[in-house]
């Protein structure tokens, strides 16, 4: 496995991979601190690919709440050490400068209901960063297939549209949400609640994923503790965000898989 820490560099190798034979590459972009639901995104393209990448880089411009960027558990010997285990082949390790030459001049603006609702609306200014940061990654690894997980299905059809608006050829593979055993759903902000609190957290799924109408829902979750940003079906999906213990927490369950948003 190869670390690499600058763009200059990882242009140098992606040039002599582009030599290779009906070679692919599998991308998978985080902010690292990885879990479950990471570790298979990973397995899925190493599966399917030539090569495997894995971009570890904590995007301040996407977080609405500055202290939660300082916050980001850093754990890059930890996350370098499962990356090896699961057979990538190469890590981005990238620094705010690097991946922002232009000091975030140049950003990635939609405008439509898909990214002004739920989570647009209650964390402005984050898709922008979201989306900047992953066009620039894009850009930068030039994939075949690029993998995202289902508990940020928001994120994922914006991103699914943008590779469409731009033109990029690249492949966005959805992969299934990974849950605890208590049935929440696998998350670096998990580890900042207690197993028993985790385990009472674990209630806002098991509601979710329930026939109880979503008014039902946000008071069943009222009177558990939970703050309550959202419980709404949209696109073909039951989409849900909540406070528990100060710890924000999303999640969704299919419900109709024929409702899905047009670009």
């Amino acid at each position: 496995m190869h670390v690499i820490y600058s763009p200059d560099l990882w242009h140098v190798i992606r040039q002599k991979l582009r030599s290779y034979p009906s070679y692919s590459i599998g991308f998978i972009p985080t902010m690292g601190n990885l879990h479950k639901g990471h570790t298979s995104l990973i397995k899925r393209s190493v599966k399917k690919n030539t090569v495997t990448v894995l971009s570890i880089f904590v995007n301040s411009t996407q977080f609405d709440d500055p202290s939660d960027a300082l916050s980001y558990p850093k754990t890059l010997e930890q996350d370098l050490a499962i990356a090896e285990k699961e057979k990538v082949d190469y890590v981005l390790v990238l620094e705010h400068n690097a991946v922002y030459p232009d000091n975030y001049t140049y950003r990635i603006s939609e405008h439509s209901d898909l990214g002004n609702s739920l989570e647009g609306e209650k964390r402005p200014g984050h898709f922008t960063g979201m989306l900047t940061v992953v066009l620039k990654l894009l850009i930068l690894v030039q994939p075949s297939n690029v993998y995202f997980g289902a508990k940020d299905y928001q994120q994922y059809l914006l991103v699914k549209n943008m590779i469409m608006a731009f033109f990029l050829d690249i492949n966005i593979v959805l992969c299934p949400t990974v849950r605890e055993p208590t049935g929440l759903a696998c998350s670096s902000r998990n580890q900042r609640l207690s197993p028993e609190d985790q385990n009472t957290a674990s209630m806002f799924s098991h509601l979710l994923l329930s026939n109880i109408p979503n008014e039902e829902i946000v008071k069943q979750l009222h009177k558990h503790g939970f703050e309550v940003d959202y419980v709404e079906n949209k696109w073909g999906r039951r989409l849900g965000a909540v406070r528990f213990k100060g710890v924000r927490l999303i999640d969704n369950f299919q419900i109709d898989d024929t409702a899905l948003p047009q670009l």
